[in-house]
């Protein structure tokens, strides 16, 4: 199911993925550089659902609109804003989430919004080569359960490059910012999003 819905940054999409008896929703946008085609993105809505977990994919509305480049971080927390009171509408706990930016997006909002718990896949710890630009606060503020899935060859943030703090973080070994892991590297593609699921479902179970 695809619903249209205006945001004050104009006009979000959200595709549901229902789960049957669901516990929870999993709210989950896209990164600057891409829409909810991402891998991780899609390996989640066709899995969750069958652990009780419903899935909406969250389009900003810059993607929406097919601009090329995403706005100001303030602009999508708006966008991000404004569709939430539909992922909320069924009464179920909403875990925010999202990948890269999306992730961001997600921290940032998560007290304001009442999110159960965010899910932050390729968080951007810090721009590549800038590990000086750390995001971190964000991370460390998200003031509700986190969870960091983190490729581990990530240019925006190896898992080691992380402070200590109260969130889990899961590795995806060889895994870039996307999840794409080199042909030579010892585990598959298919592997690699194995990690990426399996970390997921054991995490949202521990949530309800």
């Amino acid at each position: 199911m695809i619903e249209i819905i205006e945001t004050d940054a104009g006009a979000a999409r959200v595709t549901w993925y229902p789960a049957s008896g669901a516990r929870l929703v999993l709210a989950l946008s896209h990164g600057a550089g891409g829409g909810i085609e991402a891998r991780d993105l899609q390996v989640l809505a066709q899995v969750l659902p069958g652990h009780g977990v419903s899935v909406a994919l969250v389009e900003q509305p810059w993607r929406v609109a097919g601009k090329k480049v995403a706005p100001a971080p303030k602009t999508l927390d708006v966008g991000w804003r404004g569709v939430w009171p539909a992922v909320a509408a069924g009464g179920l706990p909403v875990v925010a989430g999202g990948r890269s930016a999306g992730a961001r997006v997600a921290c940032r909002t998560a007290v304001e919004l009442g999110a159960a718990a965010v899910l932050a896949l390729s968080f951007p710890l810090h721009p590549p080569g800038r590990p000086e630009k750390s995001r971190a606060d964000e991370l460390l503020g998200s003031g509700v359960p986190t969870l960091v899935v983190q490729g581990g060859n990530d240019p925006f943030g190896k898992p080691e490059e992380f402070p200590e703090g109260s969130y889990e973080i899961i590795e995806v070994p060889y895994g870039d910012h996307g999840f794409a892991v080199p042909k030579r590297a010892p585990l598959g593609q298919d592997e690699a999003l194995k990690i990426v699921t399996d970390g997921v479902v054991k995490w949202t179970s521990s949530l309800a």
